[in-house]
């Protein structure tokens, strides 16, 4: 069995993904079509020429723009049942997800059309093709906390359909620190939390979200390795990261591959999980993350493997739906090391007779 075959069969969670960064250029082109909203491109091929960046802002530019197709409720519809199809394909058992609701209500967009868009495709996707999922809000940074607060009272009427909230945008300037109170507001609302820090930001970032903010997850975490005791710290609690491999690739976080640090948080000890981030505009799913991992890294079987366990051990889920998911995932192994023996024998020379 091949690495992409091995890959492709895995079962996994993907715990780390924007819903507004899934929509693929033809998406892009046909609802700003649909809806009247002009872009800047005409092509997809213009479009996809335009995803060079040299700093996590030069995306989020051309993120936010993005954003301004999404209107209707049939938009989120689409655009969340396309990533979660594209999701199901790559072995995705659970996906959770991130929408953040500022960038559309602030656009006029009604909270309950962008909340009906993307739960009834949850819905759609888990009744079609298996797939659970869960929502987590996310704050965005450059706001005050008061805005996160509103965000918060807004979506009052969905608490029943949201997992937790989140924190998100460009780092710099915007240290965890700052959201403070509501990050303790959603605790005590029974939410599940987790923030971006340590993409662009220091370790400094990664260790106010854990000892201010007291988040369940940390999404990237990659600086966490300039802080030895918080890499303990990290290990020692189980505090997973929701890292992703070609994101950091495509905003030059790390200059190739094989300087990513996914073997060593992994070597470690930490809890860490691979994730696609905003697929289409950083070139690659989920499976295209771990295969991008395990070419560079020289990942074996089994470390892909854990990673796809940590996945299911790191996610929002029920307990029972976790089993089932690790037990899918020990019998593909099985299967792969049963293929492996087959192919092993097959090359042994006849007995002589």
């Amino acid at each position: 069995m091949t690495p992409e075959q091995f890959i492709a069969g895995l079962p996994k969670a993907e715990l780390h993904m924007h819903i507004e960064g899934s929509i693929e250029p033809a998406l892009m082109l046909a609802l700003a079509r649909r809806n009247g909203v002009a872009i800047r491109w005409q092509t997809e091929a213009e479009l996809r020429d335009a995803y060079r960046f040299t700093r996590l802002q030069d995306f989020l530019d051309l993120y936010y723009d993005g954003c301004r197709v999404l209107l209707q409720v049939a938009d989120f519809h689409e655009v969340t049942r396309d990533y979660l199809r594209r999701a199901h394909a790559d072995g995705v058992r659970h996906a959770e997800m991130f929408l953040g609701p500022q960038g559309h209500t602030t656009r006029g967009v009604p909270l309950a059309v962008v909340m009906q868009g993307v739960l009834s495709a949850m819905e759609a996707a888990e009744a079609e093709d298996g797939i659970t999922s869960g929502l987590i809000l996310v704050a965005q940074r450059h706001r005050s906390e008061e805005e996160a607060m509103a965000l918060l009272a807004e979506a009052e009427p969905w608490y029943g359909r949201i997992l937790g909230f989140g924190l998100g945008g460009a780092e710099l300037g915007h240290p965890p620190s700052k959201f403070e109170r509501f990050f303790a507001r959603c605790r005590e609302l029974g939410f599940k939390v987790t923030a971006h820090a340590g993409e662009e930001g220091p370790a400094a970032y990664v260790r106010e979200a854990v000892e201010l903010l007291h988040v369940d997850r940390l999404d990237h975490g990659n600086a966490s390795l300039e802080d030895p005791a918080l890499v303990q710290e990290l290990a020692r609690r189980r505090i997973p990261l929701t890292v992703c491999p070609l994101s950091n690739l495509k905003l030059q976080v790390v200059t190739d591959m094989a300087a990513h640090p996914l073997k060593k948080l992994m070597d470690a000890g930490l809890c860490v999980t691979v994730n696609s981030d905003d697929p289409s505009y950083f070139g690659g799913y989920v499976n295209d993350n771990y295969l991008a991992c395990q070419q560079a890294l020289g990942l074996t079987q089994a470390e892909l493997a854990q990673l796809a366990r940590q996945s299911f051990e790191a996610a929002f889920m029920p307990e029972a739906q976790r089993a089932q998911a690790l037990a899918a995932i020990d019998a593909w192994v099985a299967l792969a090391d049963t293929d492996v023996t087959a192919a092993a024998t097959s090359l042994l020379p006849e007995a002589s007779a």
